[in-house]
């Protein structure tokens, strides 16, 4: 709540846009008109559930030396980065997918028996798609996972696009069968190039380059600890790292995605970024960190309430 301390002044609004799937529709057409006041008691459960469950899922991983509450206490404090993160947006609730799918990544290595598992990773993939189209970017991540997690089998493969073909299959069948099947692009991702970038404002730069300087600090950090971990954990990071680089263009890729589309970069970096409290022995460095984290918090929570 201290984060997102601007939810006691003004209300959480609902951005999302109706062209970029399902979600934005559900958003627009049945939550908006019945959220009323309570949209920042919403926003602030569905931030805290999905930081404990990435929480719990790190530390089932064991991906740390020791198992805390830093990686639910980054995912907090990241989303109070930006003001277009401090929003109930399509991109917010895709992170439920985003987190369902790596958890099911990371069970790939040495599963016995993986078609069933691989099915259900592809059918979650194409669904997540048809809510939020700039997920569409996590193809390529979950392809290269499969690469390193298994070893190369053509029916695993097949079974995995399988999945993610069946859910497109079904619209376009039911689509044909009411004689609107012209109506299939519009649940198309729409890729665009921007040709013009938006100039940021002030608080996004300072939002900007303190998530930049998590990350990167983080990563370092990660680097030194990663030589001692198993082989399944270092595969599991590399999918972290590849998800990261990929998500870093839904801003831009995408029209009508807008810069909450960055939001989906948050499952993948706050990993990296939690390793700053979680790996160094002396705590000067990761105390110093957090003020200065919380210190572009507050000047966001400001710069919201001003305008």
């Amino acid at each position: 709540m201290l984060v997102h301390a601007h939810g006691f002044f003004i209300p959480v609004p609902i951005t999302s846009n109706a062209q970029t799937g399902y979600l934005g529709l559900l958003l627009n057409n049945y939550i908006q008109p019945r959220l009323g006041a309570s949209g920042f008691w919403v926003y602030i459960i569905i931030v805290l559930i999905q930081a404990i469950r990435l929480n719990f899922l790190l530390a089932d991983q064991k991906m740390y030396p020791q198992s805390s509450y830093t990686v639910a206490m980054t995912y907090v404090l990241l989303t109070g980065l930006f003001p277009a993160w401090s929003v109930i947006s399509p991109a917010l609730l895709a992170n439920f997918f985003l987190i369902w799918i790596y958890i099911k990544l990371t069970r790939l290595y040495n599963n016995p028996a993986p078609k069933t598992l691989l099915f259900n990773i592809g059918l979650l993939v194409a669904i997540m798609v048809l809510c939020y189209h700039p997920t569409a970017l996590v193809v390529p991540v979950v392809l290269f996972a499969l690469g390193i997690m298994r070893a190369f089998k053509l029916q695993e493969w097949f079974t995995l696009i399988m999945g993610m073909a069946l859910p497109y299959y079904f619209l376009a069948s039911g689509l044909y069968l009411t004689n609107q099947l012209p109506l299939l692009s519009n649940w198309l991702p729409d890729w665009e190039m921007p040709t013009k970038l938006t100039p940021l404002k002030k608080a996004e730069w300072i939002g900007l380059s303190s998530f930049l300087m998590s990350f990167f600090i983080g990563l370092f950090f990660w680097q030194q600890f990663n030589s001692r971990l198993v082989i399944q954990m270092r595969k599991n990071w590399s999918s972290l790292l590849v998800m990261t680089i990929i998500l870093s263009l839904s801003p831009f890729a995408f029209h009508h995605a807008g810069f909450e589309a960055a939001f989906l970069c948050l499952v993948s970096v706050v990993p990296f970024a939690a390793a700053i409290f979680s790996f160094p022995r002396r705590l000067l460095f990761p105390n110093l960190i957090f003020w200065l984290l919380l210190a572009a918090v507050m000047y966001n929570n400001w710069q919201i309430v001003k305008f």
